[in-house]
């Protein structure tokens, strides 16, 4: 008889799971989830509809609060915990009932019944319900008790942002009893639209937990207290242009990324602020690095997404920096030690073969040092700077460092004006180079997502050099009308630059301090000139800003590398530093400036100031006629001829042409 019976069971197994082979449950549904962009600690950014336009967010009980699941078993499924996804009691309680009273009096739905039934919706008859039941008992072989349930749990993550506007996890219990009740009726008890019918019965869902014990009478009465959510709320919507790139990228899952939703929020309501008070709200864009974990934590793609040209993601579009990479260029001159910021370089007008470049100001202030023409974002230096690094190396650098910069149309990449903006990078790209200077001359890409390895970081300059950047820019004065604004600078140490490209298109700032980099652009998606809405103007006031919405830090200066030179002068400096110009041969005077067929644009009465190597006394001719110092005031326009004379009678010569400005 025991063999028989064990036979009999045997095969009635067996006939089950080849029943389950053949006939699987489909999980489609199950598997096709919203696609969800979260922040460093799993927080959701924003979420998309699945392709049926439903919000179905991943949940697991883990991600709900236990006074929800205590309720929610309470009401729907007191045995959940030990049936294997049909209760036979509650159908023998359901089948008494309807039979004693004629009609259907209650269900007899397990919440893995539930579940069954939003996979593969069917008709409500005997037959369907019996597939259910059998479906129940399949899910049940697949999935243990803690996974997904499917059902309410599917869909409470999504309730639970759309009417309290946060993560289920933190649902009172008054919160936890409404999203339990809402399911039972969903058109007739949605709070938004029939608040008292949604109170009767999320105030019927806590009786019950009363009534079982699963809540006390203090919790009960503060529960039902409580009013009802008026609304629905709009699902997160953080940093926006992010995450709909990344879902783009990984579409039905959920990307991790290095954002962190408190600085993203923090930094998306100052750049609200901003436009705010713009006449034209223009859009502007900011991302913000962490240095020490090379992971962007904040990334504001322009304001108004839902405006005008406003899902146009500018921290990825490529924009003319302007002057913002001139501390990039320094930084490859001081590494080649041809450099010091206490060289001394001629800010006066030189035309580079039909290239003219001046200043915003249109003047020149003669010799300068390295520190205060970077400081002052003084243009002829800049590209005599780039001259000596060399247009095609510092290009080179710029990819090797993780940027892509565009170049215009015909130029192989020898071009002097990238020190100018003629090559376009976009915030995010920018934000990686000054991070690379704030780690002390290593570079790498900006790290977005946490599930994808780090870029290894590569030295492209030397300590030193990133070093004498730093100081340079954390020592810049601040321009007129910044005396009562920056708070931050007083608590942290900002090294900072900024840039405006020709027409007034676009205005930088990027700065950065011992842990944070931040880059801030501001202007029209379609490039729209601002006339007069200079980097230091529109720009660098929301980055001191978005610096003191920032987590305090060291503000104490580092301390210099070893290789580091401290002079007083560029006296001071070894010989090839002293000034931006050729080096001596055969100790032989050069003349360093001007240089060779120099086409030199002046006004009347402007002074050029002559510079060469050389040791002993210097005596200075034009046209053969010596002049006294160093400093000559051309009497007229035309080609003249500057030579230089030494001690010894060694002589070094240059024709140049002088060409009156109108």
């Amino acid at each position: 008889m025991l063999v028989h019976l064990a036979f009999s069971i045997a095969l009635l197994v067996t006939a089950a799971l080849a029943l389950d082979r053949i006939f699987p449950p489909n999980l489609a549904r199950y598997h096709e989830r919203s696609t969800e962009v979260v922040d460093a600690n799993g927080r959701l950014l924003r979420a998309f509809t699945t392709a049926d336009g439903q919000w179905r967010l991943r949940t697991t009980v883990d991600d709900v609060d236990p006074v929800y699941l205590a309720l929610l078993k309470a009401y729907e499924d007191r045995r959940f915990e030990s049936h294997p996804g049909v209760d036979p009691l509650s159908v023998v309680r359901a089948t008494v009932q309807d039979i004693a009273r004629g009609r259907i009096v209650s269900g007899a739905s397990t919440l893995t019944m539930q579940a069954a039934r939003l996979l593969e919706p069917r008709r409500r008859t005997f037959v369907n319900k019996a597939i259910e039941a059998a479906r129940a008992l399949q899910l049940e072989w697949r999935f243990s008790k803690r996974e997904p349930m499917g059902g309410n749990l599917e869909g409470v993550r999504a309730a639970s942002f759309a009417y309290f506007g946060k993560e289920p996890r933190q649902l009172n219990a008054a919160e936890a009893g409404l999203l339990v009740a809402i399911p039972q009726a969903p058109s007739r008890r949605r709070p938004d639209r029939a608040p008292a019918a949604a109170q009767a019965g999320r105030d019927g869902v806590l009786a019950r937990a009363l009534e079982d014990g699963v809540i006390d009478r203090a919790l009960y009465d503060r529960a039902v207290s409580r009013p009802v959510p008026a609304q629905r709320l709009a699902m997160p919507m953080n940093a926006p242009h992010l995450a709909a790139w990344l879902a783009g990228q990984s579409p039905n899952t959920a990307v991790p990324t290095t954002i962190r939703l408190q600085l993203q929020s923090a930094l998306a309501q100052l750049v609200a602020e901003e436009r705010g008070q713009m006449a034209d709200k223009a859009q502007v864009a900011m991302v913000v690095i962490d240095n020490r974990s090379g992971g962007v934590v904040a990334w504001q793609g322009g304001g108004d997404f839902f405006g005008r040209a406003g899902q146009v993601d500018l921290v990825r579009a490529h924009r003319s920096p302007g002057s913002a990479l001139k501390p990039l260029i320094y930084a490859m001159a001081f590494d080649d030690r041809t450099l010091h910021p206490g060289s001394l370089v001629e800010d006066v007008p030189v035309r580079f073969k039909d290239w003219l470049p001046r200043n915003f100001d249109r003047d020149h202030q003669g010799a300068v040092t390295v520190r205060r023409a970077l400081q002052q974002s003084l243009n002829v230096p800049a590209v005599l700077a780039l001259e000596r690094v060399g247009p095609a190396r510092f290009l080179s650098t710029l990819r090797a460092a993780g940027a892509t910069p565009t170049l215009p149309p015909g130029d192989p990449g020898t071009s002097l004006g990238m020190a100018l903006g003629s090559a376009t990078l976009s915030p995010l790209e920018m934000a990686g180079l000054y991070s690379g200077l704030a780690n002390g001359g290593r570079f790498a890409p900006p790290q977005i997502r946490r599930d994808r390895p780090r870029a290894e970081p590569v030295r492209l300059v030397g300590e030193a050099a990133a070093w004498y950047v730093a100081d340079v820019l954390a020592d810049a004065p601040l321009p007129d009308g910044f005396a009562s604004l920056p708070v931050a600078l007083r608590e942290r140490r900002i090294a900072y630059k900024t840039g405006t490209s020709a027409g007034f298109r676009d205005a930088w700032a990027a700065g950065f301090s011992a842990n944070w980099t931040v880059v801030v652009w501001v202007g029209h998606a379609d490039g729209t000139p601002r006339p007069g809405e200079l980097g230091r103007i529109a720009a660098l006031p929301i980055l001191f800003k978005a610096f003191g919405r920032l987590p305090g830090e060291d503000n104490r200066a580092p301390r210099p590398p070893a290789d580091v030179l401290t002079v007083g002068s560029s006296k001071e400096l070894p010989l090839r530093m002293r000034r931006l110009g050729p080096n001596l041969a055969d100790g032989a005077p050069r003349i360093a400036y001007p240089p060779p067929d120099a086409r030199l644009e002046l006004g009347a009465h402007e002074t050029v100031a002559l510079a060469a190597n050389g040791s002993g006394r210097l005596r200075w001719l034009v046209d053969g006629r010596p002049i006294e110092g160093t400093a000559w005031t051309p009497d007229g326009a035309g080609e003249m001829r500057l030579a230089v004379v030494d001690e010894a009678g060694h002589s070094s010569a240059v024709t140049v042409r002088i060409v009156r400005r109108p």
